[in-house]
Parts: structure tokens; C-alpha cells; sequence
């Protein structure tokens, strides 16, 4: 832990962070000692910019990982501890923070071997569940399906999965936070007016979800990957063998930090241990009508199926 003296304290993805800039997505915490698992700060980092060679924005290694976002900043994550901001003038604070919570935290979790998996992960009935995808799947949406029907969410965008001693897969809570484009506020009838966007240039919105956000973690129980279909009907079929290492290596969050940070054999030894443990579902969805609130309905039915043959 490092010193987070003179600096705003938060509390997110079970971490202590503690802020030279202000996180008003985070939940803020009152401690009592002065030091945090991550400290963020901002700092003049425009002297590494030779790191950078041609088009490449990513520069990764053992420990380090910088990038650079055109009129948004520089940003510097170490040793799972510091992340160091460098803005552009005139960077929308916004777009600052939206790099900050995903991408640095995203590295943040991998360098201090978490296993950051993108997507929404919702708590029913005591049990974690992460809805994994590819961007544009529908995985916020269908988080927020789910929250319609009174369950709460746990992380939206990155999920952060620990192991027990006993190699039980946890989800540690992130933020009370999701994101919604547009279309999706429509059809749960939500008025994009109460909502701040993410990005000034996109119909995508922040959602605050502090009423029905878990605090607690809770065992992952299973992985439903969301993938967009031809058809006109929802299809489901399970995840098998040696296809769920794919299935969890596709959908970890910035994956291309894995091999070049030299964790490769952990990602495999954590994927190896999550397999036995927890069920995997390919849920198909067609693209020509809404359909969160059908696929709640269905991941909702047969996860009670499932507890009925196991009593």
C-alpha cells in the first residue's frame, strides 16, 4: 500500500484508491490510515512519448503499462498500484475518468492478478453471474433487464474474479454504475435527460445504480457469453471443455495486455481452476427485435431448473 495523503478516498473493485482526481462515480470512503492499494495521480508523462513508434498507442511491459489517447491524455499504470495521468489541454474530464475506471483499472486488476472479465456480472439469489461479450452485445442491457426484475448488479464493463483457497471463483463489486446507449434507455422507458452521457459525442449514458448495488462479494456460479444471432429466436447451448478456455481468454478485459505482461501462465493456471467450478452458456439473440427482458426470463427459468435438480 503507498501514501494517499492529501487526496480524495475511494472505495472500488474491493480496492482502496485514492485520487488527485475527483472520481464522483466511486463511492467515497473514510479511513484510517493513510495509505491505499492505488493511488492515482497526475504528473507530466509527455517526455515518454517517444516510448510511442508509428500508430501504436500501447506501449506494454513486465509491470508497466503506458498508452495514449489522442485529445484525451497519456496514462502510466505500475505494478498494480499507480496510475499516472497526463491530460491534453482542453481533454474533456469525462473521457479522463471513462479511461481511468476501464482501461487503467482494467491493467490496474491483471498486474496485481485479478482476472478483469468484460462485461456485467448481477447477483441472483446470493450467486454472482457474468454476462461476457463483445462490444455492442447487449451486456448492459441485459444487466439492466435484470435489475427491472429486482436483482442487483455487481460491475458493469470489467468484472473482477478472485480465487478462494478452495479455488472458488469470487466477484468483488466495482461500482454502483452502469452504461446504457441510448436505444436501451428507450425501451426501459428511462429518460436520457436524467442522465449524464459518457462521451459528449455518443448517445451513451451514465446510469447510477446505487439502490440496487451489492457491496459484498459473492461466488461466481457462472458465465453466460452473449453473442448476436441470424435467427429470429433466442438459442442457448452450453459452453463445453476445452472451449471455455477460449471462451474466458476471448472476454478477459484487454486481453492484449496478457502475454506481453508476462502472464500468460497465470491467466491459464486461473482459467484451468474457474472451468470446473462454474456453468458456461452461449445465449444466440436475434438482432431484428428487443430481447433483454426475454433472456432474463430464460436465464432467470433455467437457473431455477437447476437448482431444482440439484435438491
Amino acid at each position: 500500500m503507498i501514501s494517499s495523503l492529501n487526496k480524495t478516498v475511494y472505495k472500488a473493485f474491493g480496492l482502496i484508491v485514492s485520487s488527485d482526481i475527483i472520481l464522483p462515480e466511486l463511492s467515497r470512503v473514510n479511513v484510517v490510515t493513510d495509505v491505499s492499494d492505488i493511488v492515482i495521480e497526475k504528473a507530466e508523462l509527455f517526455t515518454l512519448c517517444s516510448e510511442f513508434v508509428s500508430d501504436e498507442y500501447f506501449v506494454i511491459k513486465k509491470g508497466s503499462i503506458i498508452f495514449r489517447m489522442p485529445e484525451v491524455g497519456i496514462f502510466l499504470i505500475q505494478s498494480g498500484n499507480r496510475i499516472i495521468v497526463s491530460p491534453f489541454d482542453g481533454a474533456p474530464e469525462d473521457e479522463i475518468r471513462l479511461y481511468i475506471l476501464g482501461t487503467c483499472m482494467g491493467a490496474i486488476l491483471m498486474q496485481r492478478k485479478i482476472l478483469p472479465l468484460h462485461g456485467s456480472a448481477v447477483a441472483i439469489d446470493g450467486k454472482a453471474y457474468a454476462i461476457v461479450g463483445d462490444s455492442g452485445a447487449g451486456k448492459s442491457t441485459l444487466a439492466s433487464a435484470f435489475l427491472k426484475r429486482g436483482y442487483q448488479l455487481i460491475s458493469d464493463d470489467v468484472i473482477p474474479v478472485t480465487l478462494t483457497n478452495e479455488n472458488v471463483p469470487i466477484v468483488t463489486p466495482s461500482y454502483p454504475q452502469q452504461k446504457l446507449w441510448l436505444e436501451s434507455l428507450n425501451h426501459f422507458e428511462m429518460d436520457s435527460n436524467n442522465f449524464s452521457p459518457l462521451i459528449v459525442r455518443e448517445d451513451k449514458f451514465a446510469v447510477p445504480v446505487q439502490k440496487q448495488f451489492v457491496t459484498e462479494p459473492l461466488p461466481l456460479a457462472g458465465v453466460f457469453e452473449l453473442v448476436k444471432g441470424e435467427n429470429d429466436e433466442i438459442e442457448v447451448k452450453p459452453i463445453e471443455h476445452l472451449q471455455r478456455f477460449y471462451t474466458l481468454y476471448y472476454h478477459t478485459y484487454r486481453n492484449f495486455f496478457i502475454q506481453q505482461s508476462g502472464l500468460m501462465d497465470w491467466h491459464f493456471d486461473i482459467s484451468a481452476k474457474m472451468i470446473k467450478k462454474i456453468d458456461f452458456y452461449q445465449l444466440r439473440r436475434p438482432t431484428n427485435r428487443f430481447t433483454a427482458p426475454d433472456l432474463s426470463e430464460l436465464i432467470v427459468n433455467m437457473l431455477k431448473m437447476e437448482e431444482i435438480g440439484h435438491d
